[in-house]
């Protein structure tokens, strides 16, 4: 029942034209992404996730289904935790389920609880792929957009973020997020506190409109 990704990096950024804004503001990526996920009522994806804080370190894939306005069902697939798997429909509960023999016993905790979170305390409504972006257009900073150039085949845009707070950000203090120009979705995401890289994370095998019900949402 927690929370986010992996990632490799750094795709080539050769001939890469830029606009730089401050990130209140709408960089182009955004807003392509808005109007692409205006015809989305749910998506299913995989979420390839490594975080660190300090000198711990955690590893994890995850099965991640969405579907609006805001029902989340999030299920770890390898790593720390694999079986654990979690459901939140907004508020400040998640029902849960730990993995292995005791997959069968379901609870209903906080949000926040540490059982439902992930090494750096993201939680599950943290991870919503529209709210990363999201991020991006009002966590406040210099905000820069470039040509990301190909990762794993895929044309990218990048969007990198100085913080201007990083207290206020859980000391991220830049964040890199790549984002498909055919699709508009993002496909990776860093984060930075200084020279430290605390998340690193992709998303692989999404897909938009595939016929979720609340069912699939069990609470």
């Amino acid at each position: 029942m927690n929370f986010k990704r992996s990632l490799s990096l750094f795709g080539a950024l050769a001939g890469a034209s830029c606009v730089a804004a401050n990130a209140a503001n709408q960089a182009t990526v955004i807003t392509a992404f808005d109007r692409t996920y205006a015809a989305v009522t749910d998506y299913t994806c995989i979420l390839h996730v490594h975080e660190a804080k300090g000198a711990q370190t955690q590893d994890r894939v995850y099965q991640y289904s969405f579907m609006n306005p805001h029902y989340v069902k999030t299920l770890i697939l390898d790593g720390n935790g694999k079986g654990s798997g979690g459901v939140w429909i907004g508020g400040d509960d998640v029902s849960g389920h730990l993995g292995g023999i005791l997959s069968g016993i379901h609870l209903k905790i906080n949000l926040h609880d540490p059982r439902a979170v992930s090494l750096r305390g993201v939680t599950i409504p943290d991870g919503l792929l529209p709210r990363i972006i999201d991020d991006y257009g009002t966590i406040p900073g210099k905000l820069t957009q470039t040509d990301g150039g190909k990762i794993g085949g895929i044309e990218t845009e990048r969007l990198e973020l100085n913080v201007a707070d990083p207290a206020s950000n859980h000391d991220v203090t830049d964040q890199i997020l790549y984002v498909s120009k055919e699709t508009h979705w993002p496909i990776r995401q860093i984060m930075y506190s200084g020279s430290q890289i605390v998340l690193d994370e992709s998303v692989n095998d999404l897909k938009t409109n595939v016929g979720l019900t609340k069912s699939d949402f069990p609470f």
